[in-house]
């Protein structure tokens, strides 16, 4: 994590934001920050995650990996995004070709009543 302060520097100077005004934003203390960018302290898991909650587009590999260089960390993509993509769309398949065939609505009062199609 040595260079995560490099990394928060672009992102800061990115959102166009003093480093107080970061702080609030993504909801720590701004000494946190100001430790984290002298490199008094490294981040937690749970600061890392809460710049990955409140950046827009911001790629959680790029964040946690050594690589300052790759200036594409504005561009976020899921992961595993394609395997979601096939499997909701193998879930709605499912769905349009199941057709339902009862439907049984239950009371309060312990009765039922049975809708057959």
């Amino acid at each position: 994590m040595e260079n995560f302060a490099e990394k928060l520097k672009k992102i800061i100077s990115k959102e166009g934001l003093s480093a107080s005004k970061f702080a609030e934003k993504i909801g720590v203390q701004r000494s946190s920050v100001s430790h984290i960018l002298s490199g008094r302290n490294k981040p937690s898991l749970d600061f890392v995650l809460k710049i990955y909650k409140s950046i827009e587009n911001i790629d959680l590999e790029w964040l946690l990996s050594e690589n300052t260089e790759n200036e594409s960390h504005l561009e976020h993509t899921p992961p595993y995004s394609s395997e979601i993509d096939s499997i909701n769309q193998q879930e709605t398949n499912t769905k349009t070709e199941n057709n339902i065939d009862r439907i049984v609505i239950f009371f309060k009062n312990g009765s039922f009543k049975t809708y057959n199609n």
